[in-house]
């Protein structure tokens, strides 16, 4: 079954779909609405009503107030309090009660709200305060040079102009809050709305004001009384506090004070206040539905929607609870095109920031993500997740950094999450390159997904689970198998996620244990990261196979002579040879040490079948490198003057990541010295020199870290080039048909010299393999072996072989004809002469 995306089922409004939603557009200021100045969105009563969801809520609260306004009865108060613990769009509801005052003209939909007969025919008088705009220390202008500095003061001027405001001026300027008489006489006769916002946000503002807080009860305390004992007067203030009566934002004390004083002033009028909720928790999403998007095709989303039960239904044990039960379906359900983790997440986590001012945050944030998302048209967009609200998107980011304060993620989002329009890419973006070519970007997926659930208020909110990001990222188009992968690649490597054991996949502000590393690295110096590279190779490729020649410049550096009797190892400096994947021509340094001897240079080589050549790897040399700049770092942190400056558990990571970095070192050494150049009559094609080439596997070069000879060893053993003391000889007619013993007589000196010369033939490790092969060709009748007046031929009783100038091995052929063998005279058994060999 093909799964529509969101691009043919849904129609965004014009205005989302083009990106012109401005700041204003969701800058819903009550003040300004009630003067008649502001964004038309607002203030046009007929727009405002046509973007606006009627919920349940919103209509009960206009039926109530103006039922207390026109004095028609049948309202349960005269005093409503706005809870907006979940939905938000409590100034959207006060501003829908501002309209409905004034008689809702102009309104086509206005049956969708109230009742058109409730709504006031005459004059009302309107007075809110609005905490986010006052000033109590300068004093807000009202007009006529009118600078008001309490909730009292504004509304008296709002309810009765300058003469309102002279009325209570002592008390304003006093900050003193005024009787319930003299409120009352504010009134003038007239029917009263008095709306009440952000009342939390004046309390911070006055904190450090001396009786300000007991001021603001004893005014509530008066204001309630005044318009309890008023006809058509009502009171509508708002609250943000959870359903168990605790607040839970970024103003929660203040929230608090102010709940639990309005009890206090309730308990003091005749009635308590009435609750109600402008938009209830499953309403949230129609409101964002009917603002965000023209049309909803239901048939196509019901589709979709089906497909993600099943695919939660076939994933049900790799993900969250919420997506097996039945709930989360009806959810999503009415929740199209919005993923029910992109509701949750916003409501319940980004709406604890003090900035978010939810429904319209939701708002602002949605319709640049939509704007976006109709932008790249993602394939896998069958519906919208977290994972499609981009910070590496401009209007997004600045949404993010700027508007809600989140400026300290910055780091983080463009190291691990976006780089922004730098060209450079972040963490995930650099995984999905390398790992999800032609796939959806599962690691920015999973970047974005954990980052949005970290914008939390409250330290316990912050971040998410395994389970929990699967089912938030999982789509009909997306593997949850490289979900998983790229959720472990990810936090293998970021720099900013929380690394502390046991918690949750959340960011922090600060770097975390990885990137402290990372930027002692950087403070290493070269020099001493250069030594300790090149100490740990000649450690690494040292050993007793071979005889290890490190870094040479030249011929000069590597001694055309038997030595200690072991080939010699010529490691290349990295810096100065290295080799790729297709080996056309032999270096030519590696060209001039294997045919040229000498501090000049000019004179050839002997012993060429004497060298192997260990050469470093191009495409491995700076992960080699970087390995060394991070021991330095690790060995650096854990100092005891360092370690003191790290949390308790990165101290034991740094003591477990450096003793763990000496191996990594080696091993990024021996993977990278993985090209051998050796002798052989099979040589590259370009080159004019016996050299062969073998590269060694991956597995193999991290095998045994540390032993780098070893390395090289199964490798030329397995290529037959390289004999060691416990292999078997190669047979003896080969050996002398392939060396001038086929001319019928040499030395056991210069047929074992031959071993080191000839790249046709084996280099072999010790004389004990050389001498057996002798003793093989003499027991099978190929060869017969005499020193001084010792002849040892077939049949003879063991003898010494010695490896001097003075030992001659003859072919049998030649010693027939030569008169040398079958002897003449009986053998005696002789005693075993001096010299080398055995």
């Amino acid at each position: 079954m093909t799964i529509p995306t969101i691009f043919e089922i849904c129609q965004p409004r014009a205005d989302v779909l083009e990106g012109s939603v401005s700041e204003a557009d969701f800058a819903a200021d009550l003040a300004q609405v009630i003067v008649g100045s502001g964004n038309e969105e607002y203030r046009d009563p007929a727009r405002f009503f046509a973007n606006t969801y009627p919920t349940r809520g919103l209509r009960n609260l206009l039926a109530n107030v103006c039922q207390r306004l026109t004095g028609a009865g049948g309202e349960v108060a005269s005093i409503f309090r706005l809870d907006t613990s979940y939905g938000g769009g409590k100034t959207h509801g006060l501003i829908a009660l501002t309209h409905a005052a004034r008689g809702m003209d102009g309104v086509s939909n206005a049956k969708e709200f109230v009742d058109p007969s409730l709504l006031p025919k005459g004059h009302v008088r309107i007075a809110a305060f609005d905490g986010e705009n006052a000033d109590p220390a300068n004093g807000r202008a009202m007009g006529d040079g009118v600078l008001a500095h309490t909730p009292w003061g504004e509304i008296a001027y709002a309810l009765a102009g300058k003469d309102g405001y002279a009325r209570v001026r002592n008390s304003d300027e006093s900050r003193v809050a005024p009787g319930a008489e003299t409120l009352r006489e504010l009134f003038g006769g007239e029917p009263v709305l008095i709306l009440l916002d952000e009342l939390s946000v004046y309390l911070r503002k006055v904190r450090n004001l001396n009786d300000a807080r007991d001021q603001l009860t004893a005014f509530l305390t008066s204001l309630f009384k005044a318009v309890e004992s008023t006809p058509n007067a009502a009171l509508v203030y708002t609250l943000a506090i959870g359903k168990d009566g605790r607040a839970t934002d970024a103003y929660n004390a203040e929230n608090q004070f102010i709940a639990d004083n309005m009890a206090e002033a309730e308990s003091v009028s005749a009635r308590k206040a009435t609750l109600l909720n402008p938009t209830e928790e499953d309403e949230t999403v129609q409101v964002l539905r009917r603002r965000l998007f023209e049309s909803i095709d239901e048939t196509s989303a019901a589709t979709a929607v089906e497909a993600y039960r099943e695919l939660w239904a076939a994933n049900r044990d790799s993900l969250a609870g919420d997506a097996a039960r039945s709930e989360t379906t009806e959810t999503f359900r009415s929740s199209y095109p919005l993923h029910p983790e992109v509701l949750e997440t916003l409501t319940g986590k980004m709406a604890t920031l003090g900035n978010f001012q939810r429904v319209r945050g939701m708002l602002r944030l949605l319709a640049r993500t939509i704007s976006h998302l109709w932008e790249e048209r993602p394939l896998d967009a069958a519906a919208i997740h977290l994972h499609h609200i981009d910070p590496g998107h401009e209007p997004i980011r600045q949404e993010i950094v700027t508007r809600l304060g989140q400026s300290a993620y910055t780091p983080a989002i463009s190291n691990d999450i976006a780089a922004g329009e730098t060209g450079k890419k972040a963490l995930a973006q650099e995984i999905d390159a390398e790992h999800y070519g032609g796939m959806p970007p599962f690691a920015v997926y999973v970047a974005r997904t954990v980052f949005l659930h970290t914008l939390a208020f409250n330290d316990p909110l912050k971040g998410l689970p395994p389970e929990q990001l699967r089912y938030s990222v999982l789509c009909p188009a997306a593997d949850i198998a490289f979900i998983e992968e790229a959720r472990e690649k990810f936090i293998a490597e970021s720099a900013y996620l929380d690394d502390r054991p046991g918690a949750p996949m959340r960011f922090l502000a600060e770097a975390n244990l990885r990137q402290i590393i990372r930027r002692e690295e950087q403070h290493v110096d070269a020099g001493e990261a250069r030594a300790e590279l090149n100490d740990r190779i000649k450690q690494i490729f040292g050993g007793k196979t071979f005889e290890a020649a490190c870094f040479p410049g030249g011929p000069f550096d590597v001694p055309d002579e038997v030595g200690d009797a072991r080939p010699k190892l010529v490691v290349l400096a990295y810096d100065a040879v290295t080799v790729g994947g297709a080996i056309e021509s032999v270096p030519e340094l590696i060209e001039r040490i294997y045919s040229r001897k000498g501090s000049e240079g000019s004179a050839l080589r002997a012993l060429r079948n004497n060298l192997v050549f260990a050469v470093a790897d191009d495409a491995r040399k700076d992960e080699m490198q970087r390995k060394a700049y991070h021991r330095l770092a690790l060995r650096e942190l854990k100092k005891p003057e360092r370690l003191v400056d790290l949390a308790e558990h990165q101290q034991d990571k740094v003591r477990e990541l450096e003793a763990r970095s000496e191996q990594e070192l080696a091993i990024a050494i021996q993977q990278c010295y993985r090209h051998i150049f050796y002798p052989s009559r099979d040589r590259i094609d370009a080159s004019s020199v016996d050299l062969a080439h073998s590269a060694i596997d991956m597995h193999s070069a991290s095998d045994q870290p540390g032993a780098g000879q070893r390395q090289i060893e199964r490798a030329l053993r397995d290529l037959r080039k390289l004999r060691l003391p416990e292999d078997e000889p190669d047979s003896p007619a080969y050996v002398r048909d392939r060396t001038p013993l086929k001319k019928g007589e040499i030395t056991t000196m210069v047929l074992r010299d031959e071993f080191r010369r000839d790249p046709a033939l084996p280099i072999l490790i010790g004389d004990d393999i050389f001498v057996r092969g002798v003793r093989r060709g003499i027991e099978q009748g190929e060869y017969v072996y005499r020193r001084g007046e010792l002849l040892f031929g077939p049949g003879d009783p063991s003898a010494n072989i010695v490896i001097d100038e003075q030992s001659v091995i003859f072919t049998m052929i030649y010693a027939k004809n030569a008169g040398i063998w079958p002897r003449t005279t009986p053998v005696e058994q002789s005693s075993a002469e001096p010299g080398r060999g055995n």
